[in-house]
C-alpha cells in the first residue's frame, strides 16, 4: 500500500525527536507502587476527574454502582523533548495532563455504569508507534503493559470483590487491554465477568479472541466494541483497514455499513466538557473504519484534521455513557 505525504513527512519529525540512545532497562523510571492511591488516576474512593459530568442529567453514580470499570488511558506522553522511552509517574506536569485530557473526557463516560479505576502507567512515549527501532519501541510498550497488569492483579486482589468487570480503554491503552483479555478474559476463568469492553481507536480483527466476540446488538453482553473515526470519505494510509477489521457504529451499536444519522447522536461534548451537544455527529462503518461528516461545534471551522482520532469518545460521549448503563442492565438480566 502506498502511503501518503503526510506519513513520510510525520515520519522525518518522529525520526528527529528519537532518542538519542536505544532503550535501556537501568533508565527506565521506577515502577509504580499500586498500593498508593497516588499511583491511580482515578479510584471511586477519592475525588478525581473521572466523577465529572457535563450536566446535571448525568449524574455519577458510583457509590451505588454494582459493577466495576477498568480504565486503561491513552498515549499522553508526547513532549518531544523527552528522551526516556517511557513516562515516570513522578512527572506531575504529565500527570496532571493524564487527569484532565483522557480521564476528564472519555473514563467519566462511565461513571453512570461502574466504579471507575484508572491506573497511572509508564505509557511508552508517542515515537515508539513511529519510530524504526522496533526493538526499543517493544520494549518500552513491554514495561507499559507490565505496568498496567500489575495494576490490574492488584485490583483484582484488592477491590474487585468479585464483581462483574467493563474494560474500557483507548489508543495506546486498548493495546495493552486487548493482552489482559486474552490474559485474563478470553476463554479464561474471569470471561463470565466481563460485562462489555470497548476498545476504541485500534484495530482489531473480528476474529481476535476466541470467546469474545464483537458487539452485534447495543444490549449484547460478553463482547468487543471498537472504532476508528475519520472524515467521511477518507481512507487513512499505513494503517489495517477492510473487513476482518471491527468496527462498531456507536451510534446504533452494530456492525453493518448502514449510515446513522446524526439525530441518533444524543450528545458530543468539546473542548468545553460542560457543554452537551446533541445531534452534531454522524457515524458509519466503512472499510475497517467509522466515518464522520465533519461535526460542526465552537471553532470547527479552523479543525481541518481528517483523522478524528483524538475525538474518538467525545464524538458519542452521551450515546457512550447510556450504552454502558444498559449493557449493564442487561448483564443482570
Amino acid at each position: 500500500m502506498k502511503k501518503p505525504v503526510w506519513w513520510g513527512i510525520a515520519m522525518l519529525f518522529f525520526a528527529s525527536c528519537a532518542p538519542v540512545r536505544p532503550f535501556l532497562s537501568n533508565s527506565v523510571p521506577p515502577a509504580p507502587d499500586y498500593s498508593k492511591n497516588s499511583c491511580w488516576a482515578a479510584l471511586p474512593t477519592q475525588k478525581d476527574p473521572a466523577d465529572r459530568s457535563p450536566s446535571p442529567a448525568f449524574p455519577d453514580l458510583q457509590a451505588t454502582a454494582q459493577v466495576d470499570v477498568f480504565f486503561l488511558h491513552p498515549t499522553i506522553y508526547l513532549d518531544s523533548s523527552k528522551k526516556a522511552w517511557n513516562a515516570s509517574l513522578e512527572d506531575t506536569k504529565l500527570n496532571k495532563k493524564v487527569d484532565e485530557s483522557t480521564i476528564l473526557f472519555q473514563a467519566s463516560a462511565f461513571n453512570g455504569a461502574g466504579r471507575i479505576y484508572a491506573p497511572r502507567y509508564r505509557q511508552a512515549h508517542y515515537r515508539s508507534f513511529f519510530t524504526e527501532d522496533k526493538a526499543s519501541a517493544d520494549q518500552a510498550l513491554e514495561i507499559a503493559y507490565e505496568d498496567l497488569k500489575a495494576a490490574f492483579e492488584f485490583y483484582l486482589k484488592n477491590f474487585n470483590q468479585n464483581r462483574p468487570i467493563i474494560i474500557a480503554s483507548h489508543s495506546q491503552g486498548t493495546l495493552h487491554a486487548m493482552r489482559l483479555l486474552h490474559e485474563y478474559f478470553d476463554k479464561k476463568p474471569f470471561g463470565n465477568k466481563l460485562v462489555v469492553a470497548y476498545l476504541v481507536g485500534w484495530p482489531i480483527k473480528k476474529d481476535e479472541f476466541k470467546g469474545i466476540p464483537p458487539c452485534e446488538k447495543p444490549e449484547q453482553t460478553g463482547c468487543f466494541c471498537t472504532w476508528r473515526s475519520y472524515l467521511h470519505g477518507y481512507l487513512p494510509g499505513g494503517v489495517l483497514l477492510g473487513d476482518s477489521i471491527a468496527v462498531t457504529n456507536p451510534l446504533t451499536w452494530v456492525s453493518n455499513a448502514e449510515p446513522a444519522d446524526k439525530s441518533l447522536n444524543e450528545g458530543m461534548i468539546g473542548k468545553n466538557f460542560e457543554q452537551v451537544l446533541p445531534q452534531r455527529a454522524d457515524a458509519q462503518v466503512h472499510n475497517g473504519v467509522l466515518w464522520v461528516n465533519k461535526p460542526k461545534f465552537p471553532g470547527s471551522f479552523f479543525f481541518r484534521s481528517k483523522n478524528y482520532h483524538i475525538a474518538d469518545y467525545n464524538l458519542f460521549y452521551v450515546n457512550i455513557r447510556k450504552n454502558a448503563q444498559h449493557r449493564v442492565d442487561m448483564f443482570w438480566k
